[in-house]
């Protein structure tokens, strides 16, 4: 299988996991796109959704890695017993055959295909519908991927995204065209966006927010909305500016003391912080502390349970 690097040309940088923004711009635009085809092939091969969608994510670096732009092979699938088209790259070995398809649904249904058609995966299929970690761990031991960490990498892509939700039927009609208007509005999760001229303005927990991008700053992003740049850093829970790193979610209105009725509560993972699920769920800093009653000065533990309404 295709290793990845996890690394995504349009931003430049290595995924960090302890670091990195919980939310990509990038991760958002391909499960908003390519959800409707994942819950399609659970439903046919009893393959989660969360599962495909988090190997398509990482096999094809949300769809901006080489084979899935020269080939639309989402999942790293060589050429093994294929008699159609084929491309080149370098792998384990350099010049290595990979599948090449016609359309990414063409690449989601193969995918299926070659798992549900080796022996050495028949095991997974015994597992419960909604044991997405289960999934993770067996693709790994049945050498899915060389990369020790690869079970890892899927189980966190799922958690941080919700994509398990997938796996029981919810959030399946991901796209609505707008049909007053020439724009399309897309539908994930708590969030939603508009294709706009600049940034593309989300909505998380119910509040703006955008994606920085290569060079955009705090007072950037508050001068192309005519916002104060004091009034981000608060809506960011930041008191003074500080280096911008693309694909940061920048908050445009007041966060939320709640997070959205589907998110009761969160388990702490590794490299989190309390700013960081914040962040991640729209709520402000100083209502999570008060709402586990913890002391403004005390940081999270790992596997710490937070409330999160």
């Amino acid at each position: 299988m295709k290793k990845v690097l996890f690394l995504l040309s349009l931003i430049g940088a290595v995924w960090n996991f302890a670091s990195a923004q919980t939310m990509h711009k990038a991760y958002l635009d391909y499960i908003v796109k390519y959800s409707d085809i994942a819950v399609e092939q659970q439903k046919l091969h009893k393959i989660p959704a969360s599962i495909k969608l988090a190997q398509g994510l990482l096999e094809s670096a949300a769809g901006h890695g080489q084979l899935a732009q020269n080939s639309n092979n989402h999942f790293g699938v060589k050429c093994s017993n294929w008699t159609g088209d084929k491309v080149y790259a370098d792998d384990d070995a350099k010049g290595e055959c990979f599948r090449k398809y016609k359309s990414v649904r063409e690449s989601f249904e193969d995918h299926s295909l070659f798992l549900v058609n080796r022996s050495r995966y028949s095991a997974l299929f015994k597992l419960e519908p909604t044991d997405y970690r289960g999934w993770a761990h067996g693709l790994k031991a049945a050498g899915y991927a060389t990369d020790p960490n690869y079970a890892r990498k899927l189980i966190k892509l799922i958690e941080d995204y919700d994509l398990h939700k997938y796996d029981i039927g919810k959030q399946a009609d991901m796209r609505i065209a707008d049909s007053k208007s020439n724009e399309e509005t897309y539908t994930w999760e708590t969030a939603s966006v508009t294709t706009l001229k600049g940034h593309q303005l989300y909505r998380n927990n119910g509040v703006k927010c955008v994606f920085s991008e290569a060079g955009d700053t705090y007072a950037s992003i508050a001068n192309e909305f005519e916002i104060y740049e004091k009034k981000i850093l608060q809506y960011n829970d930041l008191k003074v500016t500080r280096e911008l790193e693309p694909r940061t979610v920048v908050y445009l209105a007041p966060k939320k003391n709640r997070a959205a009725a589907e998110f009761p509560s969160h388990v702490v993972k590794d490299g989190e912080s309390m700013y960081r699920i914040a962040q991640k769920y729209g709520i402000k800093v100083k209502a999570l502390y008060d709402l586990n009653k913890l002391p403004y000065d005390r940081g999270v533990t790992l596997n710490m349970v937070l409330k999160l309404r």
